[in-house]
């Protein structure tokens, strides 16, 4: 799971080891590995986009695939 992560582009907080920064042009989202789903926070990085923070929660049965695309789509 880290290392696909990390091919995504996203970097592991020194602080926290559940938490990932990934940035991207038009927004920033922050990954939390969580015990049972892999949650994901976005936030545009334009408030002239209005919108407010994202977040969608992913159980870790859905496909890699589907994650990704949905993590890479944004908010």
């Amino acid at each position: 799971m880290e290392q696909w992560l990390s091919e995504l582009g996203a970097v592991q907080r020194s602080t926290n080891s559940c938490l990932w920064d990934l940035t991207r042009s038009g927004w920033t989202a922050e990954i939390e590995l969580d015990i049972e789903e892999l949650s994901v926070r976005w936030q545009a990085s334009s408030t002239s986009v209005g919108l407010a923070t994202v977040e969608r929660h992913f159980p870790y049965a859905f496909s890699r695939a589907d994650v990704e695309a949905a993590i890479l789509a944004g908010p």
